[in-house]
This record gives C-alpha cells, structure tokens and sequence, in this order.
C-alpha cells in the first residue's frame, strides 16, 4: 500500500473527518460511474455511491489492506448497486412508471401533475403526524454542519456545487456531510 493511501487510511480510522471528505472527493465520481452503469438510474446510482461511502466509513477498521482503498470501494458499490438491482427486479420496476417521470419534450409536465387524485397523495400518506413531529427533533439534534447541508439539499434544493459555492467547501466535502447528516437522520429515527 502507498505511503499516502497509508497515511489516509490511518486518519480515516481515527475518526478524521477531512480525511473522510477526501476519500469521497477523490473517488465520488467512478463510484458514481460504477453504480450508474450497472441501474442505468441516476437517483439509484447517487444512492448507492453515498450507500458505499457510508459502509465504507464503518467498516474501515475491518479494511485489512489487502487492496487499494478504490478497489475495495469499487466492490462495495458493485454489490450494493447488484443489491439494489436485484431488489427493485423482484418488485417489477421495469413495469411500473414514476409520478415524477416528465411528460413531452419540455419535461415541465409530470405524470402527477395529470393524475387527479381526490385522496392524499402518497407523499402526504407517508407523512404522518409521528413523523412529522420526529423529523425536526432528529434534524436540531445534527451537527450544525450536517443540518446546513441537508437543508440546503432537500429544502433548498441546490445541487453539490451549488451548497459547495454557498458555503465555500469543496464539492467533495458536501458529498461527505450529506452522507453523515442522513446517517445520523436514520440512527436518530431509529431510536
């Protein structure tokens, strides 16, 4: 193993935080790459790359070395994306259509906006009262850090780059605290 993939590897099992940022940075985008060319989805690869960061992140002190950081990445992403692939094959993906697919060539219009519905949507369905009352407690309890990045993703709806220009970090960085915000959001929900 390299003098700097050692040196990585050793801040990342203490605990470093910027160590963890640079590891997402410097290999987001071929596990992105990866994931997406085994879905062909754009939202089920970004799930899986940050699904391998995070397994990553917890499992690194089992990381025996006994191949580079990337390899190692690469085989999580590649047996995570064939979970999900497996996952979403048995409940017939294939077959079935998004509300948020867009309608035409402008992609303004989606199949919700012409499904009428005199229910409540499935979003609103989801959103129960418990839940409704548990998600703010669980996002106060973030780090300041975590909390600012996953609002100004979900509510905010900016891109990486976007938060990264906003807030003067790195692209990778954001990836980083996106990931630990939302894995902090599922322990705190958990509990």
């Amino acid at each position: 193993m390299e003098t700097s993939q050692t040196a990585l590897l050793e801040r990342l099992r203490n605990g470093d935080d910027n160590a963890f940022g640079e590891l997402v940075n410097t290999h987001w985008d071929k596990i992105y790459n990866r994931a997406h060319s085994l879905l062909d989805n754009r939202q089920d690869a970004e799930e899986v790359a940050q699904d391998t960061f995070i397994r990553a992140r917890n499992s690194i002190q089992k990381f025996r070395g006994e191949c580079s950081l990337s390899t190692w990445l690469y085989h999580i992403a590649t047996n995570l994306a064939h979970n999900k692939h497996w996952y979403w094959w048995r409940r017939k993906r294939a077959n079935s259509i998004s509300l948020d697919t867009p309608i035409g060539d402008d992609g303004d219009m989606t199949v919700s906006d012409i499904v009428a519905g005199e229910d409540e949507n499935p979003a609103e369905s989801a959103m129960s009262s418990e839940f409704a009352e548990m998600l703010p407690k669980a996002i106060a309890a973030l780090p300041e850090k975590y909390s600012e990045v996953l609002r100004l993703r979900s509510a905010e709806d900016l891109s990486y780059e976007e938060i990264a220009q906003k807030l003067g970090l790195s692209v990778g960085t954001v990836k980083s605290r996106l990931s630990r915000a939302r894995e902090y959001l599922r322990m705190e929900l958990a509990k």
